[in-house]
């Protein structure tokens, strides 16, 4: 998904070659894997002669945000303030994170 949100649409060669720098995979593997996301609908694709174009269905933070709404649905009984004070207590985020999200914060009640 890395490769194809920040590179934008691209073929299973682009894919490959950006894949296989970092981990030792066959071309057809990493087909068989965009299948599978075009299948669970995170990826879409377009013909263009004999390959396939693929794009990201939404973005990465617009995934993340989905994901992190299903962990608080389901381990959190949809409470946000419980997963954020969990994180706190497990202390999974620096002072400057903390200092960003109140400045977040901040921004959203002023609308």
């Amino acid at each position: 998904m890395n490769v194809v949100w920040q590179g934008g649409p691209c073929s299973v060669e682009t894919v490959h070659q950006v894949v296989a720098a970092k981990r030792e995979l066959k071309e057809a593997t990493v087909r068989t894997l965009l299948r599978r996301l075009e299948a669970k609908g995170y990826l879409q694709h377009v013909s263009e002669g004999r390959a396939y174009i693929y794009s990201a269905v939404e973005s990465s933070r617009s995934l993340a945000a989905r994901a992190v709404r299903q962990i608080i649905d389901r381990f959190c009984q949809g409470s946000v303030e419980e997963l954020l004070a969990g994180m706190v207590d497990a202390k999974m985020l620096s002072k400057q994170e903390l200092d960003q999200m109140a400045v977040t914060v901040r921004k959203h009640r002023a609308l």
